[in-house]
């Protein structure tokens, strides 16, 4: 055993503790929730991370807020504002750093309660962003306390952040924040990112994402005599037709050996983000009789670690070019929007090894380790930072994100909290 260990009356006592804080992290939960952050266009960022930042200066954190200038979004109106809180031991030891994003999607219409009332019934908290994922952030900061208070003292630094803009791919939050070093070794050692993947499982990394526009380009004519123009649509239609019949059945006969859930996850998939052509949509009026002269489409592709990202583009490329040679008058732009590679963590790496151990303690059942089928910021630490020992876990159930009346159970934020509170420590002290 390290000479740091914690006995184990002091790991029973700190498990306890946080049994008795349970209203404590529904109580911070709510906070969270009642700030909206919708992103776009990036409310209320300021104040989200001032309510985190204050907390944790009181606790002996020292505070850093950092506004990402000129990443995409940020405006005077709507700076990209992050916290990163900081509180070093005095003794050496690694840095464990926890980080969530503190941006929502809108709420949508449909909701049973106020999305963001933060309302508590059933043993759940309901509220857009509570599993997506402020009552990751909840837990996380209610571990950490639960730590520090429990007089194990372990040695090394511990950090908390709350960033922006994880939902519109993260480049005004831990993208800016990497670039510039606080995600990097030696400053921080390990990561966990409590996104809500489930109570149990112990996530390593996630598919890959290439986002594309395809434009098809017609001639305008009057809608009576389309014979005298090019339908932009028609041609669209052409490159739907292809996607059906030629692409979709290649995807999903492909399928990784990454964990990848839910199991349909596990192929390759495209889906088509939006369609567009002709005429506005903002019109309330009849419209004009015209023949569409651009046609724009977004595609969405989801791609598989053994996926090269130049056989992705290229498919489309070349079933773009095959139209060309095949389709009279058919001419098309494509441009790429972002592309993110796939991700993946050791498994029997020290962060991975030391929560899924800590599942088994807390849960008295091994951990699942999965993959994500979208991204999230581990991409970043693991791209720009170069800090490979980085996993996602916090509570909260994967499939209600993003959703009509999301929740976040609140036993499971307790467990979760015990998790990270054991995680933290084993790493601390490089136990295992």
């Amino acid at each position: 055993m390290p000479d740091d260990a914690a006995p184990s009356s002091a790991i029973t006592s700190l498990l306890d503790r946080i049994t008795g804080l349970q209203d404590d992290v529904v109580a911070l939960t709510q906070d969270l929730v009642r700030i909206p952050t919708v992103n776009p266009p990036g409310d209320n960022y300021q104040a989200c991370a001032e309510l985190l930042g204050e907390r944790l200066r009181k606790r002996g954190f020292e505070i850093a807020y950092v506004r990402a200038e000129g990443a995409p979004g940020d405006t005077d109106a709507f700076p990209r504002i992050n916290v990163i809180a900081r509180r070093e031991s005095g003794r050496p030891g690694p840095c464990v750093h926890f980080n969530s994003h503190i941006d929502v999607v809108e709420p949508g219409a449909g909701w049973t309660v106020d999305p963001f009332g933060g309302v508590v019934k059933d043993g759940r908290v309901y509220g857009r962003g509570t599993c997506d994922m402020k009552g990751g952030l909840a837990t996380s900061v209610i571990a950490v306390e639960a730590l520090l208070d429990s007089g194990i003292d372990p040695p090394g630094v511990l950090e908390i952040s709350g960033t922006a803009d994880e939902e519109s791919g993260g480049y005004g939050g831990v993208a800016y924040l990497a670039e510039r070093g606080w995600f990097s070794a030696p400053r921080v050692d390990h990561v966990i990112i409590p996104e809500p993947l489930n109570v149990d499982r112990v996530c390593i990394g996630h598919r890959g994402v290439w986002w594309a526009q395809i434009e098809t380009q017609g001639q305008i004519a009057h809608g009576s005599m389309p014979f005298l123009g090019d339908s932009a649509i028609r041609h669209m239609g052409a490159v739907m037709e292809k996607l059906e019949h030629e692409l979709y059945p290649v995807l999903d006969a492909r399928r990784s050996n990454m964990p990848v859930v839910p199991d349909g996850a596990r192929t390759s998939t495209l889906n088509i983000n939006s369609l567009h052509g002709g005429q506005g949509e903002a019109f309330e009026g009849l419209p004009a009789p015209l023949v569409a002269d651009s046609c724009r489409m977004i595609i969405d592709r989801r791609f598989l670690i053994e996926e090269p990202l130049d056989m992705v583009r290229g498919e489309v490329k070349d079933l773009l070019q095959a139209l060309e040679a095949e389709r009279p008058g058919f001419r098309y732009s494509l441009t790429e929007l972002f592309s993110v590679l796939p991700t993946l963590a050791d498994e029997n790496g020290p962060v991975a090894q030391a929560t899924a151990r800590a599942v088994r303690q807390v849960l008295g059942r091994p951990a699942q380790f999965i993959c994500s089928p979208g991204t999230y910021d581990q991409k970043h630490v693991d791209r720009i930072g170069k800090l490979k020992d980085c996993i996602a876990y916090g509570p909260g159930v994967l499939d209600l994100a993003h959703k009509v009346d999301e929740w976040v159970g609140i036993d499971d934020m307790v467990a979760s909290a015990k998790v990270m509170a054991l995680s933290a420590l084993a790493l601390l002290t490089r136990e295992g």
